[in-house]
C-alpha cells in the first residue's frame, strides 16, 4: 500500500525553512489574500487519506493509524446533542489539504512567497530576522503546512524538541509513536475520528526529565483557503519533573461560506511535570447577520499520569460561528492537579457550546474550574461540564464556578453541569450564576463621563479578570483588547 501511495504524488516538494525570529500575535480580524495554493481533490475518501500521508512521507505506522481512523469515522453517527443549530456539513465539498504553491523545494526563508510573509505581517506575526520576541518560540502553520519554527536549535541544546508534527514522525518516531493517539483515541468522538484520518499539520513538543523549558512555546494557525478544513494535531509530552508553557493563536479570512476546523490536542504530564496551555482563539465568526464563519469542533485532553503532575488550561474564545470544545483532564497520578480557566464571548449570531471535563482517578487529586460566558446580541453561549470522582480516588476535591453574563435582551446562556462522586471521602463544591448588565450600573458609569460601549467593556473586563490573571502577560493584555474589539457594535 505504501508503494501505491508513492506513485500518487511528489510532483512538488516542501521543506521546512529555518526561521530564527518571529513575533507572535493572534488577535487581528482575518482578511482575504490571493496566495496561490496547491490543493488536493475535495472530499474525504480513503484515497485522499492515503494521498495526505504520502505527501508528507509519513512512516507506515502513521498511515495505518489514518486508515483505521477513516474506517471508524465512516461508521460513526453524527453527534446531535450539542446546543447548536446549523446546516449539515457537506464533507464531499471540503478541502482537506491545501498548501502554498512552490516551484521548488525551499532552502531558506527568502524563498518563501512574499505574499505569505506579508500575510503573517498583517496578522502581527512578522517572519523577518530583524524582528524578535524574547522567550517565545513559534511554529507558524499556514493551511496544511508549517512555514517555519523558531529557536529550534536553542531548544535542542537543553534537550527540548519542538517541531512540526510531520517532521517528528520522521525524526523522532520512537517518542511520537508511544504517545500519539494515547490520550484521545481514534473513536473517542466523531470529530476526533475525522481528525485522525485527515490531520494535516500541527506541533510536537517533548521536554526531557528535569528540564524547565527556557522559552514559552507557541503555534499560530492560519486557515487561508476558501471551503477548506484545517485538521491540525498537537502533541506535548512533559517528562518527569519538567515544565513547559504553550501558547496557541489562530485566525482565518472573511469568507461568506463556512470553513471547518476540527483539531485534536493531546497533553501528557508525567511524574511531577507541569504543562500550562493557553489559547486565544479568534477565528472569523461570520458577519453581523450570521453569514460565514468557522465551524470550530475541537477535542483537547490532557492526562496527568504521574504523581504530583499538573495540567492547566486557560482559554479565551471569541471567534468561530460555532464552537464545540471541552478541554479536559484525566487525573490518574496520585495528588495530580487539573485546572481550567475560560472566557467565552459570543456576539451577533455566534453559538458556543464549551466547557471541560475533570475525571479523578488517583488519590488526593484536585481540580479547579472557572468558566466565564458572555452573551451579546442574538448569540447563544452554553457551558457544559463534567466532574467525575471515581471510587478509588479517595481524598480528592473539586471546585467549580460557572458564571454567565447577558448583554442585551435577545442573547441566551445555558449551563449543563454534571457531577458524579463515587466515594464519601472526597469534596465537591459547585457554584453558578447568571446575571445581566443592569441599567443602574450603566447609569452610574455614565454619570462619570463614561460612554455606553466603554462602560460595557469595563464591566466585561472586570467579570473576566480572574481568568485573565491566569494568562501570560502578553496574552492577558491582548485578550482584554480583543474582547473590547468584539463588543463593538454589539450593544444596543
Amino acid at each position: 500500500m505504501v508503494d501505491k501511495i508513492k506513485q500518487l504524488f511528489f510532483n512538488k516538494g516542501y521543506e521546512d525553512s529555518s526561521v530564527k525570529d518571529l513575533i507572535h500575535s493572534s488577535y487581528q480580524y482575518g482578511f482575504k489574500t490571493d496566495i496561490v495554493t496547491e490543493a488536493f481533490p475535495r472530499g474525504i475518501t480513503e484515497d485522499i487519506v492515503m494521498l495526505i500521508s504520502g505527501k508528507k512521507k509519513e512512516p507506515s505506522f502513521v498511515l495505518s493509524f489514518r486508515l483505521r481512523a477513516y474506517s471508524v469515522w465512516v461508521r460513526m453517527a453524527y453527534p446531535e446533542w450539542a446546543c447548536l443549530s446549523y446546516a449539515p456539513i457537506d464533507y464531499n465539498n471540503i478541502l482537506c489539504y491545501s498548501m502554498p504553491k512552490f516551484d521548488k523545494k525551499l532552502s531558506s526563508l527568502s524563498e518563501v512567497d512574499g505574499k505569505i510573509l506579508k500575510t503573517f505581517e498583517k496578522l502581527g506575526v512578522p517572519l523577518g530576522e530583524q524582528k524578535r520576541l524574547a522567550n517565545v518560540a513559534v511554529d507558524a502553520i499556514f493551511d496544511s503546512v508549517s512555514v517555519g519554527t523558531t529557536f529550534r536549535e536553542e531548544l535542542l541544546k537543553v534537550g527540548v524538541i519542538f517541531c512540526p508534527l510531520s517532521e517528528a514522525f520522521i525524526h523522532y518516531p520512537h517518542v511520537v509513536e508511544r504517545y500519539f493517539g494515547s490520550v484521545v483515541p481514534i473513536g473517542d468522538n466523531y470529530f476526533s475520528a475525522l481528525n485522525s484520518a485527515v490531520f494535516s499539520e500541527g506541533s510536537f513538543c517533548y521536554v526531557p526529565k528535569g528540564v524547565c523549558c527556557p522559552l514559552d512555546l507557541s503555534t499560530y494557525f492560519r486557515i487561508n483557503a476558501e471551503n477548506s478544513g484545517q485538521f491540525e494535531r498537537t502533541l506535548i509530552v512533559a517528562d518527569d519533573s519538567s515544565k513547559v508553557t504553550y501558547l496557541e493563536g489562530c485566525t482565518a479570512p472573511k469568507f461568506d461560506t463556512n470553513q471547518l476546523h476540527a483539531a485534536v490536542v493531546e497533553l501528557v504530564a508525567l511524574r511531577n511535570a507541569e504543562i500550562r496551555y493557553s489559547t486565544v482563539q479568534n477565528w472569523y465568526s461570520g458577519d453581523a447577520g450570521g453569514l460565514g464563519g468557522i465551524y470550530n469542533f475541537v477535542t483537547k485532553r490532557g492526562v496527568c499520569s504521574g504523581f504530583g503532575s499538573r495540567i492547566s488550561w486557560t482559554q479565551v474564545e471569541t471567534g468561530s460561528s460555532l464552537t464545540w470544545k471541552y478541554p479536559s483532564c484525566l487525573l490518574v497520578g496520585d495528588e495530580s492537579v487539573g485546572e481550567f480557566y475560560s472566557v467565552a464571548l459570543t456576539n451577533n449570531y455566534q453559538q458556543a457550546d464549551t466547557g471541560t471535563k475533570m475525571v479523578h482517578v488517583g488519590k488526593k487529586t484536585r481540580s479547579r474550574i472557572v468558566s466565564k460566558g458572555i452573551s451579546v446580541g442574538n448569540s447563544k453561549n452554553t457551558y457544559r461540564g463534567q466532574v467525575r470522582i471515581l471510587p478509588k480516588a479517595l481524598g480528592s476535591s473539586n471546585y467549580s464556578q460557572c458564571d454567565s453574563l447577558l448583554v442585551g435582551s435577545k442573547s441566551q446562556a445555558n449551563t449543563f453541569p454534571h457531577v458524579k462522586v463515587g466515594n464519601s471521602h472526597s469534596r465537591v463544591e459547585h457554584e453558578a450564576s447568571t446575571s445581566k448588565v443592569e441599567e443602574e450600573q450603566l447609569f452610574y458609569l455614565s454619570q462619570r463621563g463614561i460612554g455606553l460601549e466603554e462602560a460595557i467593556n469595563l464591566l466585561v473586563s472586570g467579570f473576566c479578570r480572574e481568568v485573565f490573571n491566569k494568562l501570560p502577560m502578553e496574552f492577558a493584555v491582548e485578550a482584554d483588547r480583543l474582547l473590547s474589539l468584539k463588543l463593538e457594535g454589539g450593544v444596543g
